[in-house]
């Protein structure tokens, strides 16, 4: 017998009621007679606004009958399991949220573990684990996930342990937390597009270098392409989001023979063609991820925005992915002494331009003498785009690509130094005292 049977009592009489259901719930006599014994035991008597809707939302979670008389089976549940289920929900402190991140038009990509995050193919079986497809099912009558198309792409799965912000009554109603005056037209910089360990779990896969394995780097240097996420969240409290659709990814016709004058179309996923097996990209991606595992990104080479605008660049298009991989550059090798004289270091004797100076440490980081002379050239093209010079503006794709490697060179270079853990003002010194002098002539 369960050692907490008032609980399983008023559960119980909660999951007798027919999947017909009452009209209203929240108002039913077992419902309230549930909603008294949780607040008694977990929220000191008290009620909180939408305390009802988190109930609720629990309650369809766990397949409550009357709450999901859509679905066809409702099997006898174990009770124990579903008091326990509940008795953790109003007591836990983090909930796990897991991202999971379809690697649009990826050719060949290997399975591949790394901190937090996995990528690889899954198969319908597995998706459906990985999006909780019968809590889907509960919450979305007639809608269901098409995990088999869905098992045809590569993804990338990112978890994450996230702190619980209130009360479970108070959980689907988070804006009430926000202090009053605050600016809800704020700015916060650097903020991401996506959740920082989406972004995190990108950056490592950007120190790879997919505009070198590309077959066709006019049509895109990238590997693959990240149009949406999908948030699973673990919180009972919480409504899923709908499931995602297959059409949200890219597909082109596939025809093949099924007899010897007859043929059959189907679709099947549009690939970017790439040079690089699967294992090439396993041991490439191996040797990153123990490079930044040691290096760390606390370290002071990346307390500039380098990991936001690598990653900007990536989800970013036409001009707006150039100008982002050369921020990137700047903000890895820029300084603010670069424009105060009175800031730089004993032994910074160089008369060169800010510019200049950043193009001088590149150089330097990424051990290619050219390099200074590509950025500059990089650099005057980005000032005829903003400043409306009347020459051509058109960006090739060499420039595009060259934009590319040299901001994921310059990414892999910080990862190498910050081995060192020095000061960045020092490094940046000694990089720009070995690099001025593959600096080109002034004009």
């Amino acid at each position: 017998m369960s050692a907490d049977q008032p609980l399983v009592a008023a559960l119980q009489s909660l999951w007798d009621i027919p999947p017909s259901g009452p009209q209203n719930l929240w108002s039913n006599h077992e419902f309230v007679a549930l909603k008294e014994i949780l607040k008694k035991r977990y929220r000191s008597g008290k009620s909180t606004l939408g305390l009802e809707v988190s109930i609720g939302n629990a309650l369809t979670s766990l397949g409550l009958p009357c709450s999901t008389p859509h679905l066809p089976i409702h099997p006898k549940p174990d009770m124990d399991e579903i008091v326990a289920a509940l008795a953790y929900e109003f007591q836990r402190t983090t909930t796990k949220r897991r991202y999971l991140c379809p690697l649009d038009m990826a050719d060949q990509l290997p399975s591949f573990q790394f901190g937090n995050a996995r990528i690889g193919r899954f198969d319908a079986a597995e998706l459906e684990g990985l999006f909780n497809a019968s809590r889907l099912e509960r919450f979305y009558p007639g809608v269901r996930l098409d995990a088999q198309r869905l098992s045809q792409f590569h993804w990338m799965v990112v978890e994450e342990d996230i702190s619980i912000r209130g009360e479970p009554g108070a959980r689907q109603f988070s804006w009430l937390d926000l202090p009053i005056g605050k600016d809800m037209g704020e700015i916060v910089p650097h903020r991401g597009r996506f959740p920082t360990a989406v972004e995190r779990a990108l950056f490592c896969l950007l120190l790879a270098p997919w505009e070198d394995w590309a077959e066709m780097p006019e049509v895109d240097w990238r590997g693959f392409q990240l149009p949406w996420i999908y948030t699973v969240d673990d919180d009972l409290c919480a409504v899923p989001h709908p499931p995602p659709t297959p059409e949200r990814l890219s597909w082109e016709p596939y025809f093949y023979q099924v007899d010897y004058d007859e043929w059959e179309e189907s679709e099947r996923p549009l690939c970017l063609r790439s040079w690089a097996t699967a294992e090439d990209v396993r041991q490439v991606l191996e040797a990153k991820w123990k490079l930044l595992q040691t290096a760390s990104q606390a370290s002071e080479l990346f307390s500039t925005p380098v990991e936001h605008f690598l990653v900007r660049a990536f989800l970013s298009d036409s001009i707006d992915e150039v100008m982002a991989h050369l921020i990137m550059i700047e903000a890895a090798f820029g300084a603010e002494a670069d424009h105060r004289r009175k800031l730089r270091l004993t032994g910074d004797n160089h008369d060169e331009s800010p510019t200049r100076r950043v193009a001088a440490r590149l150089s330097a980081a990424i051990v290619e003498p050219r390099a200074a002379k590509e950025y500059l050239e990089l650099y005057d093209m980005r000032c005829t785009y903003v400043h409306g010079r009347p020459e051509s503006r058109i960006i090739s794709t060499q420039q595009r690509v060259l934009a590319r490697r040299l901001a994921r060179e310059a990414a892999n270079a910080l990862v190498n130094m910050a081995q060192a853990q020095q000061s960045r003002e020092i490094v940046l010194l000694d990089l720009l005292n070995r690099g001025v002098a593959n600096l080109p002539p002034k004009p």
